[in-house]
């Protein structure tokens, strides 16, 4: 909200659209097609909520039968969420122009109210802190099964420890979870510190993220529970808009890691 509010004054303070129709000018072609896949990266980024899908669903009560009220819910969200990303990106881009940075409060920095840019960067910051502990408790959850199951004695892996710090209640730790976790943690602010490129990095995220998760996961699963046989009408159509999907994830992926590349190699991070 606080994006396309200040896109708004911004838009208004010009007294004209910045930009053009056919988009950021570029020096070839190439490089068109390129941004182009990598806003589709970008998009697919915007739409990763069916891992959290089931865990919400889990949650509700019935009647009604909790697939219908996730369906209201997810037609409704998916609508909202498609309505601000298009406001963001369509006014932004009419308040700037070919100068719209990819993340628009970094646009509006110089801009009063700087407390309220402020504050706005502060709830980024804690809203990306949280997301980071879910989106790691998988990769957390997997290593710790495989190592207690590849070593089953090893006192690192298995053992927990009690520890006792002054004016605090005591607490167990386990040394492998310690060291993974930290060195989990390290490796990705390195990473982050290493490629600074907001939009070329969402891409990436966007592109490994969309179709396994919110896209051939679910099909497969629906496949399966619903007996859907091989060469019907719906699973053709299915396979289809699964292999399309598909085709978005990779054009994304390879345009993002395409403009990591040339950001990395023009020095502009």
């Amino acid at each position: 909200m606080l994006d396309i509010d200040k896109a708004l004054v911004k838009l208004a303070e010009n007294g004209r659209i910045m930009g053009s129709v056919t988009g950021v000018e570029t020096a070839n072609g190439s490089d068109k097609i390129w941004l182009i896949f990598q806003a589709l990266g970008d998009i697919s980024f915007s739409y990763p909520y069916a891992i959290l899908l089931l865990e919400i669903q889990d949650t509700l009560e019935s009647p009604p039968p909790e697939n219908q009220t996730m369906k209201k819910a997810s037609m409704v969200a998916i609508f909202i969420t498609t309505f601000f990303y298009l406001c963001c990106g369509c006014f932004g881009y009419a308040a700037f122009g070919n100068a719209t940075p990819g993340n628009l409060l970094t646009g509006f920095g110089f801009y009063e109210p700087f407390w309220l840019i402020d504050l706005a960067n502060v709830c980024i910051i804690i809203h990306l802190v949280g997301g980071y502990q879910i989106y790691s408790q998988p990769i957390y959850s997997t290593a710790d099964r495989w190592c207690a199951k590849k070593y089953p004695n090893s006192g690192f892996v298995n053992d927990f420890h009690r520890v006792k710090l002054p004016l605090l209640p005591a607490f167990e730790i386990n040394l492998f979870r310690f060291c993974f976790r930290t060195t989990y943690v390290i490796s990705t602010t390195g990473l982050a510190i290493l490629f600074p490129y907001f939009n070329q990095v969402l891409g990436v995220l966007g592109a490994i993220n969309f179709w396994p998760l919110a896209i051939y996961f679910p099909v497969e699963m629906y496949f399966v529970q619903k007996k859907i046989g091989a060469w019907t009408r719906k699973w053709i159509v299915l396979r289809i808009f699964s292999f399309a999907c598909f085709l978005v994830t990779m054009v994304g992926f390879v345009g993002s890691i395409e403009g990591i590349i040339s950001e990395k190699i023009s020095g502009k991070g």
